[in-house]
């Protein structure tokens, strides 16, 4: 009889010192000057461009939900100078991304720069086993836990206070015996696990992240808009380290998706951009929206509705009218998952197939205009 197979030991992986890695990038190289012009666009996506604005205007005086869902890819392009302000601007009320936004945020507060080659990386084995990525991000979480964070809220407090305050293992130790089953006793457990496995202490764990400014997570914690993330287990190079905790990230997440719900609760006649994510925002989204109604319905309310959505990506949209809903079976369209899914999830969606760098830049230049 076959023996059972047993999960890899994570303590055997090796890893590194980040400032040991070939980075491809460095923020100076990439950042956005939102006072410079903006890119030039089609026709067609200046005319959405132009509603995307008058919306944005309208869901911000009616106090409701703009919500933006973004890729990793506007952080390597140096757009997050862009968001930064239209989170000044007052003009976004909610950000959500991967685990990849979070990671190429942090590195590039931390160290300047970010990216490396995954095909090198894989081949020698050292693709993402870098060690303070892995294991600040770790902490980060691990600490805000204590606190009731979720992962945007964790990691942007991180960020932004150059480090955190961790308490003794003789502390968590005795909390747990004190209260068991109160609520915070499995992020205190993960913590303790890990500071004896990790060999690190308690008290204040000082991590300087000289590039804050660039970070749109510590922008949102000082501007105490919710930034949530929502990443997968295995999609992330921060799971490429021993200290890596699948449960350290789940609980984190979870916080993090009960909060985006939020966001969505308060959607009606607001609006959505999802920019350069082809498969976290459409497949949040639906999730979320789908748990508001089944509590609105519950309550006698009508479902979120009035509300409109901007996809935006380089992909051709499959040569379909998407204000029309969702193309045959037949079409290669229907499979374009990032349009199709937003497409059933009411109010109208709007497709442009556009650079998102040009997209948020002229975006931010038509919502600054009086």
């Amino acid at each position: 009889m076959p023996s059972t197979p047993t999960p890899v030991d994570w303590q055997k992986i090796r890893v590194f010192p980040l400032s040991s890695r070939k980075s491809m990038s460095a923020i100076e190289e990439i950042w956005v000057n939102p006072d410079s012009p903006a890119p030039s666009v089609t026709p067609f996506n200046a005319s959405l461009l132009e509603r995307a604005a008058s919306r944005i205007r309208h869901a911000r005086d009616q106090g409701r939900s703009v919500m933006l869902m973004y890729g990793a890819h506007l952080i390597k392009n140096g757009a997050a100078s862009l968001v930064k302000e239209l989170m000044e601007g007052g003009w976004i009320t909610h950000l959500a991304t991967n685990g990849a936004g979070s990671i190429h945020d942090w590195e590039f507060a931390f160290q300047n720069w970010s990216t490396e080659s995954v095909e090198q990386n894989v081949a020698t084995g050292t693709f993402g086993t870098w060690d303070e990525t892995g294991r600040f991000i770790h902490i980060a979480l691990m600490a805000g836990a204590l606190d009731g964070l979720g992962y945007g809220r964790s990691l942007g407090r991180f960020i932004a206070e150059d480090g955190t305050t961790l308490p003794t293992c003789e502390d968590l130790e005795n909390a747990l015996r004190k209260e068991p089953a109160h609520p915070l006793s499995p992020a205190r457990a993960d913590l303790l696990i890990s500071m004896r496995q990790n060999k690190f202490s308690g008290g204040r764990l000082a991590v300087q992240h000289p590039w804050k400014r660039t970070s749109l997570f510590a922008t949102a914690h000082t501007l105490s808009i919710p930034m949530t993330v929502h990443p997968g287990i295995g999609y992330d190079i921060i799971t490429n380290h021993p200290i890596f905790n699948g449960g350290v990230l789940g609980r984190a997440a979870g916080i993090d998706f009960r909060l985006f719900t939020t966001a969505v609760e308060g959607l009606d006649e607001g609006v959505v951009l999802s920019v350069g994510s082809a498969i976290m925002a459409p497949q949040v989204f639906e999730k979320s929206l789908s748990c508001v109604n089944n509590i609105r319905l519950q309550e006698g309310r009508s479902i979120v509705k009035g509300h409109e959505i901007f996809v935006v990506d380089l992909q051709d949209g499959g040569n379909w009218d998407w204000t029309k809903g969702e193309p045959p079976k037949e079409s290669p369209a229907y499979y374009l998952r990032f349009c199709k899914s937003f497409s059933r999830m009411g109010g109208s969606m709007h497709y442009a197939q556009c650079d998102n760098v040009a997209f948020l830049h002229q975006l931010l230049h038509k919502l600054q205009t009086v």
